[in-house]
C-alpha cells in the first residue's frame, strides 16, 4: 500500500460552495459539499443507480457500498479530497470528488496541484445535464483550492461521460492506456469553456422559461367556492383565453362530492388529481402557501406562479418568509413566477394561456414585455390594448424572488415569436449579467427598458440588489453600450415598441417631414434638430391636401435615395361649412398604407392632431398580430414590397379605388391580406416588416423621440456587426506577471479587506508596468527643498498644493504654474502659504511643466453593482458640475475608447474648437485601453484615477494618479452557473 501523506487540517463547512442551478431540461438542483451526516443519503442513492452506470464508476461490478467506502465518500477535508452532491428534494441524484494527487497518481496534500475526479449520476437523471454543472462547480473548488488540473480515468464504451469532458471546453489531453482513457483537463478558464458555460445557461434558463410559458395543464390554487376572489378570477381568465391544455381548480374547502367549478375538475389537493400538471398558480394567503408549494412538489409540478402578496414587501419577517418560499421550491426542482405577482399571459396560438389578472388582455402579437410592478403592468396592458399592439408573452414578476428579467431576456433572445423585448424594472439583481445578456438580445431584437427606483435609497421592497455606487446616468450609459434602448418613461418604452415592431430599422438620421400644416411641420422639424436627427425641410401639402396627396407625397419621400425615414403629420380637414368631413381619417390611413407597403423599407410614423377615425384606422394598422402564414403559392407576376405582401404592379401614386379603400381600412377585409386572392399575406420573421402597420402618435415630440430611438438603435446594431477588439500591441508594453507580482506584495499575506491606498511612487510602479508613465513630482516642505527639486527637474516648474481638499483645484489658487526661475519659485510659494495655509497643511510639491493641452480625466473603478466601469471626462469644475463623464464598461475595445472620448457634450475642445489645433486623441484612446486592461487584469485594482491628463497636439503627459488596491471581489459572472440567492 502506498504511504498516505499527513492530511491538510480540516476545513470549515464552505457554504459559499452551495448553489442552486438550472439543468438543461429547465428543472432545478441544489448542489452542496458532501458531510458527514450523509450516509443514508449516500447509500439510498447508490442503491438506486444501474449495474452498468456502477461498472463506468468503478470498472469492476460494484453492487453496494462498504462501510468503508461510505466513510470515505462523506467524510472530506474540504482541501485535498472534497465531494459535491447534486440534490432533488432533498436526495442525491449525482455526486462528484476530486482526490488531490501527485506526480506519481498518489494521494498528495498542497502545493502539488493536481487532482484526480470522478462522477456518478443516477440513471434516471442522466440527460439533463447534471455531470456538466457539477463539472463547473467542482472545477470553481479546485482552483480556488489551488489545483490546476483534473486527471480523469473513463472506460472507452463510457460515451456520456467523455462527452462531459471533450465539450467542456477545457485545454485537455488524452491518451489511452490499460484498457482506459486518461484525460487531463486544464481548469483555467478558457474563452471556449466560457462560451460553452454560457450556452449551456442560456439554453437551460431559456427552458425553464418555457415550462412556465406553455404547459401542458394547469392548476390553480385557491378557487373560490363562490364568484368573485383572486383564485377565481385567473380561472375565469386561463378558460376566457381558450387555454389549449388542461385546467383544474384546487382548494381543500371544497366539499367532497363537489366535481366541478366553472366547467373544470375541482379536487382538494394536486395529489387528488391524479394526472401530471406542469404549472400551479397559488392563490392562497400567505401562510397557506408552504402546503401548497408542498403538495406541488411532492407531485412533480414544475413551475409555480404565486399571487400570494405577504412577502418580502411586508418587512422582515416576509422577506424571510419569501427566502424559505424559494428555499422549499427549488428542493423540489420548480422555479417560481412572484411571490405579489400578477401572473402570466402567452399568445402562442397553440398555448393560449392567459393566467394573470389582467381584466383587458392584450391580442397576440410580436411584442414580449416584461414587469416587476403588478400596478406597472395594468397600465401597460391597457395602454398597448388601446393602442392596438399585439403581445407574444407577458410576465409580472412581482417580488423577483427566483424568476428575473434576464431568465425572460434568455427565453426571448431565442423565441421566434417575438420581435421585440420590453422591460419595466425596478431593480437588477445581477446588473452584470443582465448587461451581458442584454447585449447578446440586442444584437438580433430590439431591447427597451424603463428603469424605475432610479435613486439611491428607493429599491423597492421586496427586492434584494446590490448596492451601486454609480449614479443613473451612468447605468444608462452603460445600458446604451450593451445596445439595451433605455426610457424614462412606460410612455416612451410603449411609442418605441410600437415603432420598433412595426416598422423596420432606419438607415440614418435623415428624416422627411411631410403634411398638411406648417406649424405641425415646423414642430417636428424642432423635435428632430433636438433629439439629434438630421431633418429636412418639411414639406407643406397645405390644408387643401387630400389623402390622395398624402399618398403621392409619401410615395416619393419615400422613393428619394436622400432620407432614411419620413414623419407624416396630419391635422383634420374643414370643409366649406366649416365641419371637419366624415370619414377622412379612415381614408387617409388607407392612403397612407399604400404608399407605405409599395415603397422601399423606410420607418413611417404619423403625427395627428384630433382627426376622427385615423387613430382608430392606424390603430388596426399598426396591430402587431401577425396574420396566419399561407400555404407556399408559386411565382406570379406580383411584386414583392418592403412588407413581404404582394401587390400587383401598379403606380403606387394612382388614384385611390374603392377596392384599395376597403382593404385598407377597417372593413370586412382586415389589413395585410392580398386583394386578388383573398388570402393572408406571408408575415416575414424580420421585426418591423409587418405589412401597413404604421404607428401612429399624438404629439410630435413622441413621434420624433420614438424614431431617434430607432434610429440610435439602428447605428449600434450595425457597429455590434463589426465589434472593436483590443489592439495587439498593447501586449508588447505591457508586463502582466510583473504587475501581478508587486499587487501581491503591496497587499501582502493578509491583506486590509478595506483595501489601501498606494503612495505616489507606488502608483507610479504599478502604472508604469501598463506602459503609463506618470510625471514624477518631488516634494517640497519649505521655500529651500522647492528650489532644490526645481534644480533638479528642470525649470520651468509648476507648485502644487496635495491637501486632499484642494487636489485637482486649480480654481482655489492651489497650483501655480510656468515658474520659470527660482525667484518666480520662491514668490509662488510664499503665495501660497499665505494665501492657503502652512506648508505641512498644504504638502506642495514640484513638478516639471507639461506641453500645453487640454487637461482632461481618466478614471476606472470596480462598482459591487456594475463591475468595472472605465471613465472619461474634461478637468475641471463645470464638467463635475454639469456631469458631463462618459463610461464605458470593462474590458473596453478600441471602438469602445474611440466612442468614449467622442461621447462626452465637451468633446469638440479636443478636436480644434474654435479654431484650436486638435489634440491627440489616438494617445488619449490608447490611454483609455492601457487602464482598462490593468483593472480587467488585475481585479485587485478597484480604483484608478488619472489627473489630470494634459493632451496636447503630440502625446499626452500624466500628471496626477491615485490607485487603490483591495483583496478581489467575488466574480459572480465569471463563476461556474447558479441561480442568485437573495
Amino acid at each position: 500500500m502506498e504511504p498516505v501523506p499527513e492530511q491538510s487540517q480540516h476545513h470549515a463547512y464552505p457554504d459559499h460552495w452551495e448553489a442552486d442551478v438550472v439543468l438543461r431540461d429547465g428543472g432545478t438542483a441544489r448542489i452542496r459539499p458532501i458531510t458527514t451526516d450523509d450516509a443514508e443519503r449516500l447509500v439510498s442513492f447508490y442503491e438506486q443507480v444501474s449495474d452498468e452506470s456502477k461498472y463506468y464508476r468503478f470498472f469492476a461490478p460494484y453492487p453496494r457500498l462498504s462501510d468503508r467506502d461510505v466513510h470515505r465518500f462523506t467524510h472530506h477535508d474540504y482541501v485535498d479530497r472534497v465531494g459535491l452532491a447534486v440534490t432533488v428534494g432533498g436526495e442525491f441524484i449525482a455526486t462528484v470528488r476530486y482526490d488531490r494527487i501527485d506526480e506519481r497518481g498518489r494521494p498528495a496534500s498542497a502545493p502539488a496541484d493536481e487532482a484526480e475526479v470522478a462522477f456518478l449520476v443516477q440513471d434516471a437523471h442522466q440527460g439533463r445535464g447534471v455531470a456538466s454543472a457539477l463539472l463547473e462547480h467542482i472545477a470553481a473548488v479546485a482552483r480556488e483550492r489551488g489545483i490546476r488540473r483534473f486527471a480523469a480515468e473513463v472506460l472507452p464504451a463510457n460515451n456520456k461521460m467523455i462527452k462531459v469532458f471533450r465539450d467542456a471546453g477545457y485545454t485537455q489531453q488524452r491518451s489511452f492506456e490499460d484498457g482506459s482513457v486518461h484525460l487531463t483537463l486544464d481548469l483555467e478558464p478558457t474563452a471556449e469553456s466560457l462560451a460553452v458555460q454560457r450556452g449551456r445557461e442560456q439554453r437551460a434558463e431559456a427552458r425553464s422559461v418555457q415550462r412556465l410559458l406553455a404547459p401542458g395543464s394547469v392548476a390553480v390554487i385557491g378557487v373560490g367556492r363562490t364568484p368573485g376572489g383572486v383564485g377565481r378570477t385567473v380561472l375565469r381568465n386561463v378558460l376566457g383565453a381558450g387555454f389549449t391544455g388542461r385546467t383544474y381548480a384546487v382548494n381543500r374547502a371544497f366539499a367532497a362530492d363537489q366535481a366541478t367549478v366553472d366547467g373544470v375538475p375541482a379536487h382538494r389537493s394536486i395529489g387528488e388529481i391524479g394526472e401530471a400538471v406542469d404549472l400551479a398558480i397559488v392563490a392562497v394567503p400567505a401562510d397557506r402557501v408552504p402546503e401548497a408549494v408542498a403538495d406541488c412538489g411532492e407531485q412533480g409540478v414544475q413551475g409555480l406562479v404565486v399571487l400570494s402578496a405577504g412577502y418580502a414587501e411586508w418587512g422582515a419577517e416576509g422577506r424571510e418568509r419569501q427566502r424559505e418560499l424559494v428555499r422549499q421550491a427549488r428542493s423540489y426542482g420548480m422555479r417560481i413566477i412572484g411571490p405579489n405577482a400578477f401572473g402570466l399571459i402567452n399568445n402562442a396560438e397553440t398555448v393560449r394561456l392567459n393566467a394573470s389578472l389582467a381584466p383587458e388582455p392584450p391580442a397576440p402579437g410580436r411584442i414580449g414585455l416584461f414587469t416587476q410592478s403588478g400596478a406597472i403592468g395594468i397600465a401597460l396592458l391597457s395602454g398597448l390594448y388601446r393602442r392596438g399592439a399585439g403581445l407574444s408573452t407577458f410576465i409580472s414578476a412581482g417580488n423577483r424572488a427566483d424568476i428575473s428579467g434576464n431568465d425572460f431576456l434568455q427565453y426571448w433572445y431565442e423565441d421566434p415569436d417575438t420581435d421585440v423585448a420590453l422591460l419595466y424594472l425596478e431593480s437588477l439583481g445581477n446588473p452584470r449579467k443582465f448587461t451581458r445578456l442584454a447585449r447578446r438580445t440586442a444584437a438580433v431584437k430590439p431591447v427597451v427598458v424603463v428603469k424605475g427606483a432610479r435613486h439611491s435609497g428607493s429599491t423597492p421592497p421586496g427586492h434584494a440588489v446590490p448596492v451601486s455606487r454609480i449614479p443613473d446616468a451612468t447605468v444608462s450609459a452603460l445600458m446604451r453600450q450593451a445596445g439595451v434602448i433605455r426610457v424614462d418613461t412606460v410612455t416612451e418604452m410603449v411609442d418605441a415598441g410600437l415603432l420598433l415592431a412595426d416598422q423596420p430599422l432606419p438607415a440614418g438620421p435623415r428624416v422627411a417631414i411631410l403634411g398638411n400644416s406648417e406649424s405641425l411641420g415646423l414642430l417636428t422639424y424642432d423635435a428632430c434638430l433636438a433629439e439629434g436627427l438630421r431633418p429636412r425641410p418639411p414639406l407643406d401639402l397645405t390644408t387643401a391636401a387630400t389623402p390622395q396627396d398624402f399618398r403621392n407625397a409619401l410615395a416619393e419621400a419615400l422613393a428619394d435615395d436622400g432620407c432614411d425615414s419620413v414623419v407624416v403629420t396630419a391635422i383634420p380637414w374643414v370643409g366649406e361649412d366649416g365641419e371637419a368631413e366624415a370619414g377622412d381619417g379612415e381614408v387617409l390611413a388607407a392612403a397612407l398604407h399604400t404608399a407605405a407597403a409599395a415603397g422601399p423599407a423606410k420607418p413611417v410614423a404619423v403625427v395627428h392632431v384630433e382627426i376622427g377615425g385615423l387613430a382608430e384606422a392606424l390603430a388596426a394598422a399598426t396591430s402587431t398580430v401577425a396574420p396566419p402564414r399561407p400555404p407556399a403559392q408559386p411565382p406570379s407576376a406580383a411584386t414583392t414590397t418592403r412588407t413581404g405582401a404582394t401587390t400587383t404592379d401598379r403606380d403606387p401614386t394612382a388614384p385611390l379605388t374603392d377596392a384599395d379603400t376597403k382593404a385598407n381600412s377597417n372593413g370586412a377585409d382586415a389589413p395585410g391580406t392580398d386583394d386578388s386572392t383573398g388570402t393572408d399575406a406571408p408575415a416575414p420573421d424580420a421585426p418591423g416588416t409587418r405589412a401597413g402597420r404604421i404607428p401612429a402618435y399624438p404629439a410630435a415630440e413622441r413621434a420624433v423621440r420614438a424614431l431617434a430611438e430607432a434610429v440610435r438603435y439602428a447605428q449600434w446594431r450595425r457597429q455590434a456587426a463589426m465589434p472593436g477588439k483590443v489592439p495587439e500591441f498593447l501586449d508588447d508594453t505591457i508586463d502582466e506577471q510583473g504587475a501581478a507580482h508587486l499587487i501581491d506584495t503591496l497587499l501582502g499575506p493578509d491583506p486590509d479587506p478595506r483595501g489601501r491606498p498606494l503612495a505616489h511612487e507606488e502608483a507610479r510602479e504599478l502604472l508604469g508596468h501598463y506602459g503609463i508613465t506618470v510625471r514624477p513630482t518631488l516634494p517640497a516642505p519649505d521655500p529651500d527643498a522647492a528650489v532644490a527639486a526645481a534644480a533638479r527637474l528642470g525649470y520651468p516648474v509648476a507648485l502644487k498644493t496635495t491637501a486632499p481638499h484642494l487636489r485637482h483645484r486649480a480654481d482655489l489658487g492651489g497650483v501655480r504654474l510656468d515658474l520659470a526661475n527660482e525667484t518666480a519659485l520662491r514668490r509662488a510659494y510664499g503665495e501660497l502659504t499665505e494665501l492657503l495655509g502652512r506648508p505641512a497643511e498644504l504638502q506642495p510639491v514640484v513638478q516639471a511643466m507639461a506641453p500645453r493641452g487640454v487637461d482632461t480625466v481618466v478614471r476606472a473603478a470596480i462598482d459591487p453593482a456594475a463591475g468595472a466601469v472605465l471613465s472619461f471626462g474634461l478637468a475641471g469644475a463645470p464638467s463635475e458640475l454639469l456631469g458631463d463623464t462618459a463610461h464605458r464598461l470593462v474590458p473596453a475595445t478600441d471602438r469602445d475608447a474611440a466612442e468614449l472620448i467622442r461621447s462626452i457634450r465637451a468633446a469638440p475642445v479636443l478636436f480644434g474648437w474654435r479654431g484650436a489645433a486638435p489634440v491627440d486623441t489616438a494617445a488619449l484612446e490608447e490611454l483609455l485601453l492601457r487602464v482598462s486592461r490593468l483593472v480587467d487584469d488585475h481585479p485587485e485594482v478597484v480604483s484608478v484615477a488619472l489627473e489630470p491628463v494634459v493632451v496636447a497636439t503630440q502625446g499626452l503627459t500624466v500628471l496626477g494618479a491615485s490607485v487603490r488596491l483591495s483583496p478581489p471581489p467575488a466574480r459572480t459572472d465569471l463563476g461556474p452557473r447558479r441561480l442568485p440567492n437573495y
